[in-house]
């Protein structure tokens, strides 16, 4: 499937562009990340604490869990502040 995948704040930063559209098999958020931190150490690096990462399918906020049977866009970002 393709895929739109967007990056945000110092996950961008890590990677080095704000988007990309992707080919993947990947069946859910967690494989999709497995398949990107094994492309280059700068996507290993972006991807190295899940924790600090928040991730929206189709831009609902979902779990790394989440399937993405059906999706066309993967984003992630840092966790939100509110002030």
């Amino acid at each position: 499937m393709k895929l739109e995948v967007l990056y945000f704040a110092w996950v961008r930063e890590r990677i080095g562009c704000a988007r990309e559209t992707i080919e993947t098999d990947a069946q859910t958020v967690n494989a999709l990340v497995d398949e990107l931190s094994a492309r280059e150490e700068r996507y290993a690096l972006a991807f190295s604490d899940l924790s600090a990462l928040r991730v929206a399918v189709d831009q609902d906020l979902s779990e790394f869990d989440a399937p993405l049977t059906d999706a066309r866009e993967v984003a992630f970002f840092p966790p939100m502040t509110g002030g």
